[in-house]
This record gives C-alpha cells, structure tokens and sequence, in this order.
C-alpha cells in the first residue's frame, strides 16, 4: 500500500508545530517569572529587567499569532495542492507575455516569481507589525516606512537580478547531472555559498547600510594590537550605522585567507563606554576564527526535506553554542574576563534580550547561550586560569 505523501508531510508539519508550540509555552512561562535569575541578581538592574521582560512577552505573543497563521497557510498549500494548481497557471502565463512555456527554465522563474509575490504579500502585515510596532513600542526600531519600503524593493530587485541564473544552473545540473547529479549540485551549492560570502559584505551590504572606517584612537590601536598578536589578517576595521534602523547592537567579522575585516555596529560603540569592553567582544569573535570555528550554510528545499531542517537545525544549534563557549574561553584565556563579563551584561541590557529561559526551549532553539550559563562558565574558566 501507497503511504499518502501529502498526508504524511503534512501530519509531521503539525505534529512539530505541536511540539514547537510546547516549547514556546514552556518559554513563555519562564518569561512571564517575576524575579530575575539567582546569577543575575545585582548584576541587571530591575528596570532592564521589568523592560526586558515587557520586551520578550510581546515578541512570544506575537510569535504564537505568527506560527498558528503559517501552519495554516503551509498546510492548505500542500493539502490542498495549490503548488502544483499554481505550476500550471505560472506555465499559461507565459505565452500572455510571448514566451515559450515549454522552457522548463523560464516556468519555473514564472513560478517562483509569484511564489515570492505571494511570500512578500502574506508577511509584510507581520514584517510591518514587529517592526513599527514592537520594536517601536519597546525603543529599537529607527526606520521610517520610507525606509522600510526602500529596503523591501531593494531585495525585491536584488531577487530579480540574482534568482535567474542561479535557477537556470541548477535546472541546467539537473537535466544534465545524470548519475552525478547529487555530486554536482552540492559543488555548485558550495561554490555558490563561496561568491554569496565574498560579494555580499562587499556588494550587497552596503547596498542597505554605511560602512565607514573605524576612526583612529585608543579602539582602533587596541584593536589591531591585538588582532596582530593573533596573527588575525586584519585588512579593514569597519562601523557600520546599525542605529539608522535599530538600536540592536552586535559586532562581527568576515573574509577569506588574507583578507579579513571586523564591523562595529555604531550602537556597540554608543553603548559601551568602556573601550576595553568591546575589545573583549572582539576577543571572543576572533576565537571563533583561531579555533577554526566554521559557519555552514545550508540551503534546503522547503516543505520535501522538512524532517532532516529540524534535524539539521537543532544539530546546528547544539554546534553554535558550543562554539560560543569555546569562544568565550578564549577570550578569558587572553585576560579579558573582567571586561568580556560586562560586556556581555551590557548587550544583554541594551537588546533586551530574555533573562529567564526554558531550557528546553532554549536547547532547541538558540545558537548561542543564555548569559546565565555564559556567565557561569566564563566564572568558571576565569578560576582555571588563576
């Protein structure tokens, strides 16, 4: 007997949703604790706290609306074959414009194109709600809704221009790949993976945001000082003006052999008055590259490979934050224990980020550790090193 593809993938779709959903409510009630975590006592202040936790509340609600209207919405889609109603259609289109709908190339850029329309109309209510009210409602967001819409075309057009030909090659593999073909799609996968990190941060990025040198000063000398005691190829120190839409804070590095670059997000910089605080987050995102941490990117065909991206995702996590605390390590190990633990404190502060966590949520979720348990494992090496 047959087993009902449809059925079946759509039965795993609700029964994660289920299990996601109890994680969210066991997250949820964590949330909602009144007190602060034993470790975090005297080290948040109260108001953060009372804010952090209005914050993080408003983000759960929203999520349950979120996650209940796109279990639907997949559901439907696939139970009730719109995918493949939807092939059909883009395919009559085409001659309406005077193309050829036999070319396999050209229907499914038809197809795509208003499988995107369709994703872009269905999330913009809730890419509008986060963003002009929660995140404006809790002080983060910067954006206008010019802004907003700005950015939208920008990936719109950027879509327009990059989708096709990386959809004609893969098609191209496909027809072509014969007993190889897994073989060749990975390679191109990961030749691809290679140009998106090399021309985004120099090409796309600044499409959406201003990089401009990190000025001379103290920052800067401790900063090279110490990328050069690691013999971290530090080619550019970056600020980008992450404050013109949020006040989120964050820093990060890139590049391959060579050719490395560090970005400051201005908020981290307005943020943390103590120089040698952000110093201390440098540190620890330096070891990630001296501990030859590597980020992978995964691209998955939605809905047909569902079980193995849950799978891939909470294996992916696990990974991450181990990476984190191996990172953090580092940084403790080359003395910045005083200084990476505040600065932490002061990220946690700023993003408003949740202070009490369900384990299992978090386990499940997040790629990098609850401050609670950074914090104590940061304790913890500090003392080994003494």
């Amino acid at each position: 007997m047959a087993i009902p593809y449809m059925e079946t993938v759509v039965g795993f779709m609700v029964v994660m949703y289920v299990f996601e959903t109890y994680l969210d409510l066991r997250q949820h009630t964590a949330l909602k604790l009144p007190t602060l975590p034993k470790t975090l006592v005297g080290v948040i202040s109260q108001d953060k706290f009372e804010k952090s936790r209005a914050y993080s509340l408003d983000k759960s609600h929203f999520h349950f609306v979120h996650e209940f209207v796109t279990i639907l919405m997949d559901s439907a889609i696939l139970f009730f074959g719109i995918l493949p109603w939807f092939w059909k259609i883009s395919g009559a289109f085409l001659p309406m414009v005077g193309l050829d709908p036999e070319n396999e190339i050209l229907h499914t850029l038809s197809f795509l194109a208003g499988v995107m329309t369709w994703s872009q109309i269905t999330d913009l209510p809730f890419s509008l709600y986060s963003t002009f009210v929660i995140e404006s409602r809790h002080g983060f967001n910067k954006q206008t809704i010019w802004m907003f819409i700005r950015d939208m075309i920008k990936g719109i057009l950027l879509s327009v221009i990059l989708a096709p030909p990386i959809v004609a090659a893969i098609i191209v593999i496909v027809q072509k790949g014969g007993p190889y073909l897994a073989i060749y799609l990975w390679a191109f996968m990961f030749i691809l993976s290679l140009v998106m990190m090399t021309i985004y941060p120099v090409l796309i990025a600044p499409l959406f945001n201003k990089f401009t040198p990190l000025p001379d000063g103290d920052l800067r000398e401790k900063i090279e000082k110490l990328a050069s005691s690691l013999k971290f190829p530090l080619k550019k120190l970056f600020v980008v003006d992450g404050s013109t839409r949020s006040s989120h804070s964050n820093a990060y590095m890139y590049g391959f052999f060579k050719n490395k670059r560090i970005v400051l997000y201005d908020t981290l910089i307005q943020q943390c008055k103590n120089e040698n605080e952000i110093v201390a987050v440098i540190a620890h995102e330096l070891g990630h590259w001296k501990l030859n941490h590597t980020t992978y990117s995964f691209i998955a065909v939605q809905h047909t490979v569902i079980p193995l991206q849950h799978l891939v995702s909470f294996g992916l996590n696990l990974v991450s934050r181990a990476f984190e605390f191996q990172a953090d390590a580092f940084a403790v190990n080359l003395g910045y224990a005083k200084d990476l633990r505040p600065a932490l404190v002061k990220l946690q502060e700023e993003n408003l980020s949740a202070m009490n966590t369900d384990p299992l949520y978090s386990a499940y979720h997040y790629s990098h550790p609850p401050l609670v348990e950074r914090l104590r494992a940061i304790d913890g090496q500090d003392k080994k090193t003494d």
